[in-house]
């Protein structure tokens, strides 16, 4: 991973998730520096990304949720050209793989429900070397733990997380930042 982002990761410890306007002009108004965009579609992705830049944040695009985009790597080759997107989340290691090579920031997610998706966690990891691991639900300190342990990719918690109880047991665990909606947490 670019040493640059590392150290942004490092020093955000809490990452805001922005699904909506309210909640990106919500973020504009904070001091998180690194910002996670799940909503927008094709025609709005530039000008979301732009206000974001503008007000100074590191922007990692969830393309997977992204309208109109398809699962292709045409898809990860419009964020790039057309926004100021910083680096893209997906699940799709083929999107992952396109972005690294476009010199992208790259943060793959994973839902962790049960041993199966663990070993998947790893198996892929492992396979597509993104920069980051996200580990979805994030209030599995045990489950986030066990992956620090055996993956040497930094992993961000996200998902559920409303407390900074909940906080402190993702990055107790090993979890390099966490990421949320909840706006409470982004001012805590």
């Amino acid at each position: 991973m670019n040493s640059k982002f590392m150290e942004q990761f490092e020093d955000c410890p809490v990452i805001a998730a922005v699904k909506d306007e309210e909640g990106l002009n919500a973020c504009l108004g904070s001091e998180i520096g690194i910002v996670f965009v799940l909503y927008g579609d094709v025609c709005t992705i530039p000008e979301i990304v732009r206000k974001l830049k503008k007000g100074e944040k590191t922007v990692i695009v969830h393309i997977d949720l992204i309208s109109g985009l398809s699962a292709k790597e045409v898809s990860v080759n419009f964020i790039h050209t057309n926004t100021e997107a910083d680096g893209i989340i997906s699940t799709k290691p083929a999107l992952i793989r396109q972005a690294k090579e476009l010199g992208m920031c790259t943060v793959m997610r994973f839902f962790a429900i049960d041993s199966m998706a663990f070993d998947n966690i790893c198996r892929q990891s492992e396979a597509v070397r993104p920069d980051m691991i996200e580990v979805l639900p994030g209030l599995m300190p045990k489950v986030i733990r066990r992956i620090c342990e055996e993956s040497p990719i930094p992993v961000i918690a996200g998902g559920l997380i409303t407390e900074r109880e909940d906080i402190v047991a993702a990055l107790n665990a090993g979890a390099v930042s966490i990421s949320t909606t909840n706006r409470k947490v982004w001012f805590m």
